[in-house]
Protein backbone atom coordinates (compact mmCIF):
# COMPACT_ATOMS: atom_id res chain seq x y z
CA UNK A 1 0.00 0.00 0.00
CA UNK A 2 1.74 2.96 -1.37
CA UNK A 3 1.23 6.37 0.69
CA UNK A 4 1.19 9.22 -0.71
CA UNK A 5 2.55 11.50 1.92
CA UNK A 6 5.80 11.71 3.66
CA UNK A 7 5.02 12.08 7.32
CA UNK A 8 3.45 9.24 9.01
CA UNK A 9 -0.21 8.76 11.49
CA UNK A 10 0.26 6.85 14.55
CA UNK A 11 -3.29 5.54 15.76
CA UNK A 12 -4.63 5.03 19.15
CA UNK A 13 -6.56 1.87 20.13
CA UNK A 14 -9.21 1.44 22.41
CA UNK A 15 -12.81 0.64 22.43
CA UNK A 16 -13.92 2.33 19.74
CA UNK A 17 -11.21 0.64 17.54
CA UNK A 18 -10.51 -2.49 18.53
CA UNK A 19 -11.35 -4.84 16.61
CA UNK A 20 -10.25 -6.96 13.58
CA UNK A 21 -12.34 -4.89 10.55
CA UNK A 22 -11.54 -1.65 12.58
CA UNK A 23 -7.62 -2.03 12.68
CA UNK A 24 -8.15 -2.82 8.97
CA UNK A 25 -10.09 0.71 8.17
CA UNK A 26 -7.68 2.49 10.18
CA UNK A 27 -4.79 1.29 8.43
CA UNK A 28 -6.65 1.66 5.02
CA UNK A 29 -7.58 5.30 5.69
CA UNK A 30 -3.74 6.04 6.79
CA UNK A 31 -2.48 4.58 9.79
CA UNK A 32 0.91 3.52 9.92
CA UNK A 33 1.38 2.79 13.11
CA UNK A 34 -1.28 1.60 16.06
CA UNK A 35 -0.58 2.65 19.79
CA UNK A 36 -1.87 0.41 22.51
CA UNK A 37 -2.38 2.57 26.19
CA UNK A 38 -0.72 0.05 29.01
CA UNK A 39 -2.97 2.75 31.02
CA UNK A 40 -5.96 1.17 30.03
CA UNK A 41 -5.18 -2.28 28.31
CA UNK A 42 -4.69 -5.41 30.18
CA UNK A 43 -2.33 -8.15 29.58
CA UNK A 44 -4.87 -10.30 27.35
CA UNK A 45 -6.24 -7.14 25.52
CA UNK A 46 -3.04 -5.86 24.75
CA UNK A 47 -1.68 -9.25 22.78
CA UNK A 48 -5.21 -9.61 21.61
CA UNK A 49 -4.62 -6.21 20.19
CA UNK A 50 -1.37 -7.36 18.82
CA UNK A 51 -2.51 -10.37 17.18
CA UNK A 52 -4.97 -8.73 15.00
CA UNK A 53 -2.48 -5.97 13.40
CA UNK A 54 -0.01 -8.17 12.56
CA UNK A 55 -3.06 -10.05 10.76
CA UNK A 56 -3.61 -7.00 9.05
CA UNK A 57 -0.10 -6.48 8.14
CA UNK A 58 0.05 -9.80 6.57
CA UNK A 59 -3.00 -8.92 4.60
CA UNK A 60 -1.43 -6.09 3.42
CA UNK A 61 1.74 -7.31 3.11
CA UNK A 62 3.04 -4.19 4.44
CA UNK A 63 5.09 -3.43 7.88
CA UNK A 64 2.70 -2.01 10.38
CA UNK A 65 4.91 -0.59 13.77
CA UNK A 66 3.04 -1.04 17.18
CA UNK A 67 3.88 1.58 19.74
CA UNK A 68 3.65 -0.03 23.45
CA UNK A 69 2.78 3.01 25.74
CA UNK A 70 3.67 2.13 29.30
CA UNK A 71 1.96 4.71 32.06
CA UNK A 72 4.28 5.63 34.30
CA UNK A 73 3.69 7.01 37.61
CA UNK A 74 0.46 8.12 38.47
CA UNK A 75 0.55 10.45 41.26
CA UNK A 76 -3.20 11.09 42.91
CA UNK A 77 -4.18 12.68 45.74
CA UNK A 78 -6.13 10.13 48.40
CA UNK A 79 -10.16 10.22 49.02
CA UNK A 80 -12.30 12.49 50.62
CA UNK A 81 -15.05 11.67 53.46
CA UNK A 82 -17.70 13.99 51.25
CA UNK A 83 -16.03 12.79 47.86
CA UNK A 84 -15.68 16.50 47.05
CA UNK A 85 -14.58 19.71 48.66
CA UNK A 86 -14.81 23.49 47.85
CA UNK A 87 -12.06 25.60 48.68
CA UNK A 88 -11.23 29.13 48.39
CA UNK A 89 -8.35 31.18 47.13
CA UNK A 90 -6.17 32.68 49.84
CA UNK A 91 -6.71 29.42 52.17
CA UNK A 92 -4.53 27.05 53.74
CA UNK A 93 -4.94 23.03 52.96
CA UNK A 94 -2.33 20.39 53.96
CA UNK A 95 -1.23 17.46 52.19
CA UNK A 96 -0.38 14.59 54.51
CA UNK A 97 0.46 10.84 55.32
CA UNK A 98 -2.67 10.46 57.37
CA UNK A 99 -4.33 7.52 55.58
CA UNK A 100 -8.06 9.40 57.00
CA UNK A 101 -10.62 10.23 54.70
CA UNK A 102 -10.02 13.96 54.21
CA UNK A 103 -12.00 17.33 54.66
CA UNK A 104 -12.31 21.08 53.93
CA UNK A 105 -8.62 21.61 55.48
CA UNK A 106 -6.55 18.32 54.63
CA UNK A 107 -6.50 15.22 52.44
CA UNK A 108 -3.82 12.07 52.11
CA UNK A 109 -1.11 12.09 49.96
CA UNK A 110 0.15 8.74 49.28
CA UNK A 111 3.32 9.42 48.32
CA UNK A 112 5.61 9.75 50.98
CA UNK A 113 8.61 10.92 47.74
CA UNK A 114 6.46 14.00 47.06
CA UNK A 115 5.91 14.82 51.09
CA UNK A 116 10.07 14.72 51.57
CA UNK A 117 10.62 16.54 48.40
CA UNK A 118 8.37 19.32 48.03
CA UNK A 119 10.23 22.82 49.08
CA UNK A 120 8.72 26.11 50.07
CA UNK A 121 7.48 27.85 46.70
CA UNK A 122 6.82 24.67 44.48
CA UNK A 123 3.72 24.45 42.86
CA UNK A 124 1.38 21.54 43.37
CA UNK A 125 -1.35 21.57 40.29
CA UNK A 126 -4.28 19.13 41.17
CA UNK A 127 -6.36 17.80 38.21
CA UNK A 128 -4.70 18.95 35.20
CA UNK A 129 -4.17 22.26 36.69
CA UNK A 130 -7.91 23.40 37.66
CA UNK A 131 -6.44 23.67 41.37
CA UNK A 132 -3.30 25.25 42.07
CA UNK A 133 -1.62 25.33 45.41
CA UNK A 134 1.69 26.48 46.51
CA UNK A 135 3.96 24.93 48.92
CA UNK A 136 4.39 27.17 52.43
CA UNK A 137 6.13 24.61 54.25
CA UNK A 138 7.28 20.94 54.89
CA UNK A 139 8.28 18.88 57.07
CA UNK A 140 8.61 15.34 55.37
CA UNK A 141 5.43 13.91 56.27
CA UNK A 142 3.31 17.57 55.79
CA UNK A 143 2.98 19.50 53.19
CA UNK A 144 1.27 23.15 54.07
CA UNK A 145 -0.27 25.12 51.04
CA UNK A 146 -2.08 28.07 49.52
CA UNK A 147 -4.87 27.78 47.22
CA UNK A 148 -3.96 29.69 44.20
CA UNK A 149 -6.48 29.49 41.31
CA UNK A 150 -9.34 26.85 41.57
CA UNK A 151 -12.37 26.54 43.52
CA UNK A 152 -12.87 22.10 44.50
CA UNK A 153 -10.91 18.70 45.03
CA UNK A 154 -12.24 15.55 44.87
CA UNK A 155 -11.25 12.27 45.22
CA UNK A 156 -8.03 10.38 43.50
CA UNK A 157 -7.32 13.43 41.06
CA UNK A 158 -4.24 13.74 39.80
CA UNK A 159 -1.03 15.56 40.85
CA UNK A 160 1.57 16.95 38.92
CA UNK A 161 4.77 18.86 40.55
CA UNK A 162 6.18 21.08 37.66
CA UNK A 163 8.32 22.66 39.71
CA UNK A 164 9.81 19.39 41.68
CA UNK A 165 12.59 16.62 41.13
CA UNK A 166 11.17 13.06 42.51
CA UNK A 167 13.00 10.46 43.25
CA UNK A 168 11.28 8.31 40.71
CA UNK A 169 12.22 6.31 37.98
CA UNK A 170 10.40 6.00 34.86
CA UNK A 171 9.11 2.49 35.48
CA UNK A 172 6.58 1.54 38.16
CA UNK A 173 6.04 -1.87 39.62
CA UNK A 174 3.11 -2.17 36.37
CA UNK A 175 5.47 -0.80 34.29
CA UNK A 176 7.58 -3.44 34.98
CA UNK A 177 5.42 -6.25 34.42
CA UNK A 178 3.83 -4.18 31.32
CA UNK A 179 7.42 -4.20 29.99
CA UNK A 180 7.82 -7.88 30.28
CA UNK A 181 4.54 -8.74 28.59
CA UNK A 182 4.71 -6.42 25.56
CA UNK A 183 8.67 -7.14 24.90
CA UNK A 184 7.37 -11.20 24.69
CA UNK A 185 4.62 -10.16 22.26
CA UNK A 186 7.68 -8.31 20.06
CA UNK A 187 6.06 -4.69 19.75
CA UNK A 188 8.69 -2.52 17.89
CA UNK A 189 8.63 0.99 19.86
CA UNK A 190 7.97 0.99 23.62
CA UNK A 191 6.62 4.54 25.11
CA UNK A 192 8.33 5.39 28.23
CA UNK A 193 6.06 8.15 30.69
CA UNK A 194 7.15 10.99 32.62
CA UNK A 195 11.00 10.67 32.03
CA UNK A 196 12.57 13.20 34.19
CA UNK A 197 15.92 12.63 33.78
CA UNK A 198 18.99 9.98 31.01
CA UNK A 199 18.99 7.25 33.86
CA UNK A 200 15.41 6.94 33.23
CA UNK A 201 16.14 5.43 30.16
CA UNK A 202 19.25 3.61 30.90
CA UNK A 203 17.11 1.56 33.38
CA UNK A 204 14.59 0.65 30.86
CA UNK A 205 16.95 -0.02 28.62
CA UNK A 206 18.87 -2.21 30.61
CA UNK A 207 15.54 -4.29 30.57
CA UNK A 208 14.61 -4.03 26.73
CA UNK A 209 18.15 -5.32 25.61
CA UNK A 210 17.23 -4.09 22.17
CA UNK A 211 13.85 -6.16 21.72
CA UNK A 212 11.97 -2.85 21.10
CA UNK A 213 13.12 0.82 20.18
CA UNK A 214 12.83 3.73 23.10
CA UNK A 215 10.76 6.64 22.49
CA UNK A 216 10.45 9.30 25.17
CA UNK A 217 7.99 11.32 26.28
CA UNK A 218 8.65 14.74 26.84
CA UNK A 219 5.71 15.89 29.33
CA UNK A 220 7.67 17.14 32.29
CA UNK A 221 9.69 20.62 32.73
CA UNK A 222 12.81 18.71 34.11
CA UNK A 223 12.92 16.76 30.97
CA UNK A 224 13.02 19.74 28.94
CA UNK A 225 15.93 21.00 30.52
CA UNK A 226 17.81 17.82 30.38
CA UNK A 227 16.42 17.04 26.61
CA UNK A 228 19.74 16.82 24.71
CA UNK A 229 21.27 14.07 27.35
CA UNK A 230 17.52 12.35 27.13
CA UNK A 231 17.58 12.27 22.91
CA UNK A 232 20.87 11.24 23.03
CA UNK A 233 19.59 7.70 25.04
CA UNK A 234 16.30 7.75 22.97
CA UNK A 235 15.89 5.70 19.92
CA UNK A 236 12.44 8.53 19.54
CA UNK A 237 10.77 11.43 21.32
CA UNK A 238 7.34 12.40 21.17
CA UNK A 239 5.96 16.00 21.96
CA UNK A 240 3.41 15.06 24.62
CA UNK A 241 1.53 18.38 25.03
CA UNK A 242 -1.11 16.75 27.39
CA UNK A 243 1.34 17.01 30.45
CA UNK A 244 3.43 19.42 29.27
CA UNK A 245 1.03 22.11 28.91
CA UNK A 246 -0.38 21.17 32.45
CA UNK A 247 3.04 21.26 33.98
CA UNK A 248 4.73 24.77 31.82
CA UNK A 249 3.08 27.61 30.73
CA UNK A 250 0.51 27.17 27.88
CA UNK A 251 2.35 29.76 25.97
CA UNK A 252 5.31 28.22 26.20
CA UNK A 253 4.25 24.59 24.55
CA UNK A 254 4.25 25.52 20.78
CA UNK A 255 8.06 26.74 21.03
CA UNK A 256 9.22 23.82 22.82
CA UNK A 257 7.45 21.39 20.60
CA UNK A 258 9.44 23.36 17.49
CA UNK A 259 12.76 23.03 19.63
CA UNK A 260 12.17 19.54 20.25
CA UNK A 261 11.64 18.53 16.54
CA UNK A 262 14.80 20.28 15.11
CA UNK A 263 16.42 18.52 17.60
CA UNK A 264 15.62 15.09 16.82
CA UNK A 265 15.92 16.41 13.00
CA UNK A 266 19.81 17.12 13.87
CA UNK A 267 20.36 13.80 15.43
CA UNK A 268 18.34 11.75 12.74
CA UNK A 269 15.74 10.42 15.21
CA UNK A 270 12.11 10.28 14.94
CA UNK A 271 9.83 12.70 16.75
CA UNK A 272 5.90 12.03 17.35
CA UNK A 273 3.94 15.53 17.94
CA UNK A 274 1.27 13.97 20.62
CA UNK A 275 -1.79 15.20 22.17
CA UNK A 276 -5.75 16.49 20.77
CA UNK A 277 -4.60 17.18 17.51
CA UNK A 278 -8.31 16.83 16.37
CA UNK A 279 -9.85 16.24 19.96
CA UNK A 280 -12.89 17.90 18.49
CA UNK A 281 -13.35 14.73 15.98
CA UNK A 282 -13.77 12.99 19.09
CA UNK A 283 -17.67 13.72 18.92
CA UNK A 284 -18.15 15.51 15.50
CA UNK A 285 -17.32 14.19 12.14
CA UNK A 286 -15.03 17.49 11.25
CA UNK A 287 -12.15 19.04 12.81
CA UNK A 288 -11.80 22.94 13.70
CA UNK A 289 -9.50 25.04 11.48
CA UNK A 290 -7.47 25.65 14.75
CA UNK A 291 -7.07 21.67 14.53
CA UNK A 292 -6.19 21.89 11.00
CA UNK A 293 -3.77 24.39 11.25
CA UNK A 294 -2.10 22.77 14.07
CA UNK A 295 -1.90 19.50 12.37
CA UNK A 296 -0.57 21.37 9.64
CA UNK A 297 2.11 23.22 11.32
CA UNK A 298 3.60 19.74 12.55
CA UNK A 299 3.85 18.74 8.97
CA UNK A 300 5.45 21.93 7.62
CA UNK A 301 8.08 21.70 10.37
CA UNK A 302 9.37 18.15 9.61
CA UNK A 303 8.06 15.74 12.30
CA UNK A 304 8.34 12.03 11.72
CA UNK A 305 4.68 11.29 12.93
CA UNK A 306 1.25 13.27 13.99
CA UNK A 307 -0.50 11.06 16.38
CA UNK A 308 -4.54 10.49 17.34
CA UNK A 309 -5.53 9.63 21.01
CA UNK A 310 -8.83 9.69 22.13
CA UNK A 311 -10.06 10.44 18.59
CA UNK A 312 -9.12 6.86 17.29
CA UNK A 313 -9.38 5.15 20.92
CA UNK A 314 -12.23 5.79 22.30
CA UNK A 315 -14.28 8.68 19.34
CA UNK A 316 -17.34 8.81 17.27
CA UNK A 317 -15.34 9.23 14.43
CA UNK A 318 -12.02 6.92 14.84
CA UNK A 319 -11.56 6.15 10.02
CA UNK A 320 -12.47 10.08 9.79
CA UNK A 321 -10.15 11.30 11.73
CA UNK A 322 -7.41 9.23 10.44
CA UNK A 323 -8.29 10.06 6.82
CA UNK A 324 -9.03 13.97 7.54
CA UNK A 325 -5.13 13.94 9.57
CA UNK A 326 -4.06 11.44 6.16
CA UNK A 327 -6.03 14.53 3.94
CA UNK A 328 -4.23 17.27 5.68
CA UNK A 329 -1.02 16.35 5.61
CA UNK A 330 -1.44 15.43 1.94
CA UNK A 331 -1.96 18.83 0.95
CA UNK A 332 0.72 20.56 3.22
CA UNK A 333 3.28 18.23 1.31
CA UNK A 334 1.78 19.77 -1.70
CA UNK A 335 1.96 23.40 -0.71
CA UNK A 336 4.49 24.91 -2.58
CA UNK A 337 6.09 26.64 0.60
CA UNK A 338 6.48 23.15 1.72
CA UNK A 339 10.09 22.06 0.32
CA UNK A 340 11.21 25.78 1.11
CA UNK A 341 10.24 25.23 4.64
CA UNK A 342 11.79 21.70 5.40
CA UNK A 343 15.07 22.86 3.64
CA UNK A 344 15.48 25.54 5.71
CA UNK A 345 15.67 23.20 9.02
CA UNK A 346 18.04 20.65 7.78
CA UNK A 347 21.48 20.49 9.53
CA UNK A 348 25.01 19.81 8.63
CA UNK A 349 25.54 16.12 7.96
CA UNK A 350 27.55 14.05 10.74
CA UNK A 351 31.59 12.92 9.38
CA UNK A 352 30.37 9.26 8.90
CA UNK A 353 30.66 7.99 5.65
CA UNK A 354 26.92 6.48 6.11
CA UNK A 355 25.66 10.44 6.42
CA UNK A 356 28.17 11.63 3.77
CA UNK A 357 26.67 8.86 1.52
CA UNK A 358 22.89 9.38 2.59
CA UNK A 359 23.68 13.42 1.57
CA UNK A 360 25.19 12.76 -1.78
CA UNK A 361 22.52 10.59 -2.50
CA UNK A 362 19.32 13.60 -1.33
CA UNK A 363 21.54 16.01 -3.48
CA UNK A 364 22.33 13.26 -6.37
CA UNK A 365 18.63 12.60 -6.77
CA UNK A 366 17.63 16.50 -6.64
CA UNK A 367 19.88 17.22 -9.02
CA UNK A 368 19.05 14.79 -11.87
CA UNK A 369 15.34 14.51 -10.94
CA UNK A 370 15.63 10.76 -10.03
CA UNK A 371 12.32 9.30 -9.02
CA UNK A 372 13.27 7.48 -5.56
CA UNK A 373 16.15 7.03 -3.43
CA UNK A 374 16.47 3.02 -2.05
CA UNK A 375 18.16 1.60 0.62
CA UNK A 376 19.31 -1.30 1.78
CA UNK A 377 19.13 -1.26 5.68
CA UNK A 378 19.74 -4.01 8.35
CA UNK A 379 19.83 -2.17 11.49
CA UNK A 380 17.78 0.82 10.07
CA UNK A 381 20.66 3.31 10.45
CA UNK A 382 20.98 3.94 6.88
CA UNK A 383 17.03 4.49 6.70
CA UNK A 384 17.11 7.20 9.35
CA UNK A 385 19.84 8.56 7.63
CA UNK A 386 18.11 8.95 4.46
CA UNK A 387 15.15 10.28 6.27
CA UNK A 388 17.20 12.94 8.38
CA UNK A 389 18.23 14.11 4.72
CA UNK A 390 14.03 14.81 4.17
CA UNK A 391 13.94 14.12 0.29
CA UNK A 392 11.67 15.83 -1.54
CA UNK A 393 11.77 11.87 -3.25
CA UNK A 394 10.60 8.58 -2.16
CA UNK A 395 12.32 6.75 0.56
CA UNK A 396 12.06 3.29 -0.02
CA UNK A 397 13.78 1.37 2.60
CA UNK A 398 14.70 -2.47 2.26
CA UNK A 399 15.48 -4.77 4.71
CA UNK A 400 15.54 -8.56 5.38
CA UNK A 401 14.88 -8.07 8.92
CA UNK A 402 11.01 -7.43 9.36
CA UNK A 403 11.72 -5.92 13.28
CA UNK A 404 13.40 -3.42 11.40
CA UNK A 405 11.20 -2.21 8.72
CA UNK A 406 8.55 -2.18 11.42
CA UNK A 407 10.51 0.07 13.19
CA UNK A 408 10.96 2.15 10.29
CA UNK A 409 7.55 2.36 9.53
CA UNK A 410 7.33 5.54 12.46
CA UNK A 411 9.74 7.29 10.11
CA UNK A 412 9.35 10.45 8.08
CA UNK A 413 8.90 9.51 4.34
CA UNK A 414 10.40 6.03 4.34
CA UNK A 415 8.41 2.97 2.26
CA UNK A 416 9.47 0.05 4.02
CA UNK A 417 9.87 -3.84 1.90
CA UNK A 418 10.89 -6.60 3.73
CA UNK A 419 13.58 -8.11 1.05
CA UNK A 420 15.95 -11.29 1.14
CA UNK A 421 19.22 -9.45 0.94
CA UNK A 422 20.88 -9.85 -2.27
CA UNK A 423 23.53 -12.32 -3.48
CA UNK A 424 25.64 -9.71 -5.45
CA UNK A 425 26.06 -6.50 -6.22
CA UNK A 426 24.01 -6.96 -10.01
CA UNK A 427 20.64 -8.31 -7.94
CA UNK A 428 21.14 -6.12 -5.33
CA UNK A 429 20.55 -3.24 -8.72
CA UNK A 430 17.86 -5.64 -10.35
CA UNK A 431 16.04 -6.69 -6.49
CA UNK A 432 16.06 -2.47 -5.53
CA UNK A 433 14.63 -1.60 -9.30
CA UNK A 434 12.10 -4.24 -9.71
CA UNK A 435 10.66 -3.58 -6.03
CA UNK A 436 10.56 0.14 -7.07
CA UNK A 437 8.70 -1.01 -10.39
CA UNK A 438 5.88 -3.11 -8.55
CA UNK A 439 5.77 -0.83 -5.47
CA UNK A 440 4.57 1.73 -8.15
CA UNK A 441 7.10 4.34 -7.32
CA UNK A 442 8.52 4.68 -10.56
CA UNK A 443 8.15 3.38 -14.69
CA UNK A 444 10.40 2.05 -16.89
CA UNK A 445 12.54 4.69 -17.92
CA UNK A 446 13.02 6.85 -14.86
CA UNK A 447 15.77 6.62 -12.50
CA UNK A 448 17.14 5.92 -9.53
CA UNK A 449 19.58 6.10 -7.02
CA UNK A 450 20.93 3.12 -4.40
CA UNK A 451 22.59 2.87 -1.27
CA UNK A 452 24.40 0.35 0.33
CA UNK A 453 27.37 -0.99 2.17
CA UNK A 454 29.83 -3.15 0.27
CA UNK A 455 30.46 -5.97 1.85
CA UNK A 456 26.84 -6.91 1.88
CA UNK A 457 25.44 -7.93 4.79
CA UNK A 458 27.87 -5.43 6.61
CA UNK A 459 25.30 -3.32 9.10
CA UNK A 460 26.61 0.09 9.76
CA UNK A 461 28.93 0.23 7.07
CA UNK A 462 26.78 2.21 4.02
CA UNK A 463 29.83 3.17 1.83
CA UNK A 464 28.22 3.09 -1.85
CA UNK A 465 25.60 4.51 -4.19
CA UNK A 466 24.71 3.96 -7.95
CA UNK A 467 22.67 5.21 -9.76
CA UNK A 468 20.44 2.95 -11.99
CA UNK A 469 17.92 3.52 -15.06
CA UNK A 470 14.61 1.25 -14.66
CA UNK A 471 14.44 -0.85 -18.01
CA UNK A 472 10.80 -2.56 -19.60
CA UNK A 473 10.97 -5.28 -17.27
CA UNK A 474 11.52 -3.19 -14.31
CA UNK A 475 14.95 -4.18 -13.69
CA UNK A 476 17.91 -1.85 -13.40
CA UNK A 477 20.36 -1.08 -15.72
CA UNK A 478 23.59 1.76 -15.96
Amino acid sequence: MKRSRKVKILATLGPASSSPEMIAKLHKAGADVFRINMSHADHGLMRTLVDRIRTVEKEAGRPIGILADLQGPKLRVGAFAEKQVALKVGQEFTFDDNPEPGNATRVHLPHPEILKSVEPGHRLLIDDGRLQLEALSSDGRAIRCKVVAGNKISDRKGVSLPDTDLPLGALTEKDRKDLDAVLATGVDWIGLSFIQRPQDLADVRKVARGRAALMAKIEKPQAVKRLPEILELSDALMVARGDLGVEMPLEAVPGIQKQIIRACRRAGKPVVVATQMLESMIAAPVPTRAEVSDVATAVFEGADAVMLSAESAAGDYPVEAVATMDSIAVQVERDPTYPGIIYAQRSDPQPTGADAISLASRQIAETLKLSAIITYTSSGTTGLRAARERPMVPIIALSPVVETARRLSLVWGTHCVVSPDASDLDDMVDRACRIAYEEQFVKAGDRVIITAGVPLRTPGATNMLRIAYIDSDGLGGL
